[in-house]
This record gives structure tokens, C-alpha cells and sequence, in this order.
């Protein structure tokens, strides 16, 4: 459970941090700008996803091993 925490806490930072980055550079790198109903919410989405990744950080690293 400890490392699936980890994995999705990663995916979510990883994703958001691409998102951020699509918007301030208009790279076309992750998966929030192609999603069709987050037209014009790109930013939101992307700063909801690091939020949650570090909450999925802290839980990791509170549970026991095992």
C-alpha cells in the first residue's frame, strides 16, 4: 500500500508539474491540456494535482512498512 501511495502521489506530481509547464511554455507535454472539459481550467487542474500529490506523499510516509 506504502509503494501505491508513492506511484500515484509521483503520477499525480508529474502530471501537474507538466500541466504548469504546457501552460507557462506551451510545450505540449502532458495529459491535463487534452482533456476537452478542462478548456480554460488547465491551470486549476494542474495546481489541484500537486496538491493532492503531496498529501499521497505524506500518507506514504506514514504508513508502515508491510
Amino acid at each position: 500500500m506504502k509503494q501505491l501511495l508513492g506511484v500515484l502521489g509521483f503520477l499525480a506530481l508529474a502530471q501537474g508539474v507538466l500541466g504548469l509547464l504546457h501552460e507557462f511554455t506551451r510545450w505540449h507535454v502532458g495529459l491535463v491540456q487534452r482533456l476537452g472539459f478542462l478548456d480554460g481550467y488547465e491551470l486549476y487542474a494542474s495546481i489541484a494535482l500537486i496538491v493532492p500529490a503531496f498529501a499521497l506523499f505524506a500518507a506514504s510516509g506514514s504508513r508502515r512498512p508491510g
